[in-house]
């Protein structure tokens, strides 16, 4: 049974177990490496009357990164990316939701990642809701952005023998969510 935009209304903890949080960047200038975080958790208020008035946060654990190699791991908690000991935490902060359809949305928000935030629009696709077996309402929203590392204090690269860069500087952060209505 699914429900209407209007019955959405209410507040919503990110489900982390049917919830993924990943990332795309260039490798050697020919490849890319996936991975993802592991470890967050998130709220959000939806208002399906006027989805401008709804909100969220998220709040990524940097030290749960996984691109699948635990050495590539490691490097990348250190503080030539993340710095995941002093920085423990990636957060976003909605400011903004502005509805470009009835199942797209742009959602802006201040992203901060080692320190550093800056303002990113996020385009999300609503895809749907379900009553789960044990009664909660859930709501599924994907949604991608290409942020610059530099922007945020993550420059570490190494020379290529034939020219270019080990790390490429865009950095594709993909959300595939499942929130869970609360109350």
């Amino acid at each position: 049974m699914t429900v209407s935009l209007p019955e959405l209304t209410g507040d919503y903890v990110l489900d982390p177990v049917h919830s993924r949080i990943g990332f795309v960047a260039r490798h050697a200038m020919v490849t890319k490496v996936r991975g993802a975080f592991h470890k967050f958790d998130g709220t959000a208020h939806l208002d399906g009357a006027d989805p401008a008035r709804s909100s969220g946060q998220v709040v990524i654990k940097a030290e749960s990164i996984d691109s699948g190699v635990e050495q590539r791991d490691q490097h990348l908690r250190t503080n030539d990316f993340l710095d995941a000991p002093n920085f423990p935490d990636i957060t976003f902060r909605t400011t903004a939701v502005e509805p470009r359809s009835d199942t797209d949305f742009r959602v802006t928000g201040d992203l901060t990642i080692k320190d550093t935030t800056r303002p990113v629009s996020i385009d999300f696709e609503y895809t749907g809701n379900a009553v789960d077996p044990y009664g909660n309402l859930r709501v599924g929203l994907e949604g991608s952005v290409t942020i610059s590392r530099k922007d945020y204090g993550v420059t570490w690269n190494a020379a290529l023998e034939g020219g270019g860069v080990l790390v490429g500087d865009k950095v594709v952060l993909e959300f595939d969510l499942s929130a869970i209505k609360q109350g």
